[in-house]
């Protein structure tokens, strides 16, 4: 897949660190919630970290994993629960086949992965319900790209503006645009961008626990002037 980088471990090395977060996550789908609807798609779903915190809110859940260490994980861990779906493949090959199908859909710490994103905001538009949400999380600030960013295949952090040049023209309406994680820019920047250091369970856990339940505190009330990482939220027109 051209628009790809490492198709076969695509989401995947990232992910098995970022796995052992338990409160950032919860965090995300707590701004997405009041825009997640009932039927509802993953896209680039993983392991299913994010897909187990999806199942308390929906009726039905497709789950988008191309990756081929990903995939047997998700499916293994959701494999029999009737309500998810699991599909072992990219979701601009597939989106045709969902035309108008979808209330929502997901794409946390995606879109950065795939070259052609304007591409990719066509096929979720032809997906979605009218008045259907798209739900995107990504990494913000492109001076906190590093050789992590590089290593698993991230094409760029955005910015607002950069959004904004991004979905102009689409069909979408911005319902909802922010800085996310403020606190996260100084570690970031230190650990991954001057250090160098990979990404490994203590120092993703270490943060989980305890930086994050300040911060989720803190932006409740302040919304911050730039984060790590941006959050959008974007309604298809009726």
């Amino acid at each position: 897949m051209k628009n790809i980088k490492n198709k076969n471990d695509y989401f995947g090395r990232d992910l098995e660190a970022m796995s052992t977060a338990r409160n950032y996550p919860k965090w995300i789908i707590s701004e997405f919630k009041p825009y997640i609807g009932q039927h509802v798609a993953e896209v680039g779903a993983g392991s299913g970290n994010i897909t187990a915190l999806l199942t308390e809110h929906v009726e039905k859940l497709v789950a988008f994993e191309p990756s081929e260490n990903m995939f047997p994980l998700l499916k293994k861990r959701f494999g029999k629960v009737d309500k998810i779906t699991a599909i072992n493949n990219y979701f601009g090959n597939e989106y045709l086949n969902f035309k108008e199908c979808f209330d929502s859909l997901l794409y946390v710490n995606v879109l950065e992965h795939i070259k052609d994103d304007r591409q990719e905001i066509d096929f979720v538009y032809k997906a979605l319900k009218p008045g259907g949400y798209l739900l995107v999380f990504v990494p913000a600030l492109p001076f906190l790209y590093g050789e992590f960013d590089k290593n698993v295949g991230h094409y760029r952090r955005y910015t607002k503006k950069s959004i904004i040049r991004l979905v102009q023209n689409s069909g979408f309406k911005i319902a909802r645009l922010k800085y996310f994680d403020f606190a996260g820019i100084i570690p970031w920047y230190i650990t991954f961008v001057l250090l160098k250091s990979p990404m490994t369970n203590l120092n993703v856990g270490l943060y989980d626990k305890i930086v994050v339940p300040v911060a989720r505190r803190i932006e409740k009330f302040l919304t911050p002037p730039i984060g790590k990482n941006l959050l959008l939220v974007l309604q298809k027109s009726n």
